[in-house]
């Protein structure tokens, strides 16, 4: 007998439901989290099973690397999607959900979700690291903004070492408060000690990869978008088209056409937030600072004495996002034509 089955997966067990052909469920059970006892209970109780469905989350590619390696053919499926389906249920537990997930995998009503390498994992890890690092050092720098700015002393505009030494010259006038400055001075200090060395890490890593070494001959395009985009589209070959690539990251416009109403909105800003930033700032650095003249920058200044920066830098993000999805299907660099 075919069988389905549906995972509900927590940190410390998680809720195991097998159904057959018609949705009946045949078995029901709760394990430990652990990938081994997952696949030892499936073993026996559904050596038939046909999809063995979980929802993407924190542990969900983990575990699904996991029981690939079983053997079992794991599905991670969109928690969105699944959300919409199990909310059709009155009694939300995890058994129901279990239920409702194993049904779904019966069904094939689902869109599979593209589980990533570790390496990509790795390197997005890194990344995040050394952005939390940069929101870090911009809290401290703030909070000692205001604390100087309560007794009437001014730090200024000041960014990279120079807010450090201003910072310091500022406190001599204010004894004080030495006390409570020279903790957070510190604290700061080593916030961005840390963030360079992860940030000489991103650039090795960037010099030793082939294919990143390509994306940066793109202007704009530095260390950190090159191993965001690499670590965020994982395989170029997820994507039948290039152009289909800014959808995925919500770089196109959301449209909304039902009877006789036919809008278009803004940018749906879905998918991956971290790999849009950068292509974003990868557009800004292009139309701002690259001086040698490109077909694409030419492109996008005419967008932006048309319609505004912002809209320019969101279409040259855009494509962007093509442009170097199509470089990584055909092993090129980027061609710097003027027309």
């Amino acid at each position: 007998m075919k069988t389905y089955v549906g995972l509900d997966v927590s940190l410390k067990e998680t809720s195991i439901c097998i159904v057959d052909e018609t949705g009946v469920a045949v078995k029901e059970g709760v394990v430990v989290s652990d990938p081994d006892l997952i696949a030892e209970y499936l073993a026996e109780h559904s050596p038939m099973m046909q999809r063995v469905g979980l929802e993407s989350g924190p542990t969900s590619s983990w575990l699904w690397r996991e029981l690939e390696a079983w053997g079992l053919p794991a599905v991670c499926i969109d928690a969105r999607h699944a959300s919409a389906a199990l909310s059709m249920q009155i009694n939300k537990s995890d058994r129901n959900d279990a239920l409702g997930l194993a049904r779904i995998m019966q069904t094939g009503w689902f869109r599979r979700v593209q589980v990533k390498s570790e390496n990509s994992h790795r390197i997005r890890a890194l990344l995040n690291a050394r952005s939390l690092l940069v929101q870090m050092r911009r809290d401290l720098e703030n909070q000692i903004r205001g604390l100087f700015k309560s007794f009437g002393l001014i730090i200024g505009r000041a960014n990279g070492g120079v807010f450090l030494k201003r910072a310091l010259d500022v406190s001599q006038q204010a004894p004080e408060l030495a006390d409570i400055a020279g903790p957070l001075l510190s604290a700061r200090a080593d916030v961005d000690r840390q963030r360079l060395d992860l940030e000489r890490q991103i650039k090795r890593i960037a010099r030793e990869n082939e294919q990143t070494r390509a994306f940066m001959t793109v202007p704009g395009v530095g260390p950190m978008t090159a191993l965001a985009f690499l670590s965020g589209i994982d395989d170029p070959a997820r994507f039948a088209r290039s152009r289909t690539v800014g959808a995925y990251l919500g770089l196109t416009p959301r449209r909304h056409a039902s009877g006789e109403v036919d809008w278009t909105g803004r940018i749906s800003k879905c998918g991956d937030t971290m790999l849009r930033t950068h292509l974003f700032e990868a557009a800004n650095v292009m139309l701002t600072r690259t001086k040698q003249t490109c077909a694409l920058k030419t492109w996008g200044m005419e967008i932006a004495a048309r319609s505004g920066g912002k809209k320019a830098r969101v279409a040259i993000a855009r494509k962007l996002a093509t442009i170097l999805h199509r470089m990584w299907c055909d092993g090129t660099s980027f061609k710097w034509a003027t027309t």
